[in-house]
């Protein structure tokens, strides 16, 4: 292949600027904050669960104290109406008398036991409001520090895109110096071997490969005529001659 040495020149241009919406692209995949983002996102759905599971505990036992304190106030309504009936004085029999003062007792060590069982129940309660609380702001200082992230990750999207559009402008107006066939090999070359297509000859090293090219290799490009495509005989990228090509 043929091409005007201005126009292979050309390529050097087009390459560093490939290679610059390379690193933009890179750098623009491995943000700290994207990394950041998914801790703190796969946190942040963690502590919504456990902050629901902990709200259904903390309703499950309001729904078990309000049962328990309804059961104390049948039991002190039952004891309440026995003792009446004992302190009216129609019950004249001392059977019966016996019994209604053995149901008060019993109705009395109930009421104590039931009591005992709402303090425990509003103990549970207290302690699972509390992990309520200190989990629900766990949640909420995660979501404002996602929040946060998300922020900086979208501004630094937002510069790392406005850099990528001007760069691309640029690289647009170099390709449209270049022929289209010598443009069609470096896309190719470019696609097989990591982003890079052409590169100088510096020295008589090839800058794609980094690799020093053998004399006769370096002799045979000597007499190669100053339109022809040079291509590198170790990594087969375009060779692109320069004033400091050490031919």
């Amino acid at each position: 292949m043929k091409a005007d040495p201005a126009a292979q020149l050309r390529l050097l241009d087009l390459q560093e600027l490939d290679s610059a919406l390379a690193r933009l692209a890179h750098r623009r995949r491995t943000l700290p904050e994207l990394a950041e983002i998914a801790r703190l996102e796969e946190a942040a759905n963690k502590l919504r669960d456990t902050v629901v599971a902990a709200e259904t505990e903390v309703s499950d036992l309001e729904r078990e104290q309000r049962k328990a304190e309804n059961d104390v106030e049948q039991v002190r309504i039952r004891a309440r109406r026995d003792q009446e009936r004992l302190d009216s004085g129609r019950i004249t029999s001392p059977k019966e008398l016996s019994n209604l003062q053995s149901e008060i007792g019993s109705l009395g060590r109930r009421q104590n036991d039931l009591e005992d069982v709402v303090l425990e129940i509003m103990e549970r309660r207290e302690t699972a409001e509390s992990q309520r609380v200190e989990l629900a702001g766990q949640r909420d200082t995660t979501n404002a520090e996602l929040d946060e992230a998300r922020t900086r990750r979208d501004a630094a999207f937002a510069e790392i895109d406005n850099d990528a559009a001007g760069t691309g402008k640029r690289r647009a107006e170099v390709a449209a110096d270049i022929p289209g066939d010598l443009l069609a090999l470096y896309d190719k070359l470019r696609d097989q071997f990591g982003g890079v297509g052409a590169a100088a000859l510096h020295r008589g090293r090839c800058e794609g490969c980094k690799l020093a090219l053998s004399t006769v290799e370096l002799n045979r490009l000597r007499g190669a005529a100053e339109d022809e495509v040079l291509r590198c005989e170790e990594c087969r990228r375009i060779l692109v001659r320069t004033p400091d090509s050490g031919l």
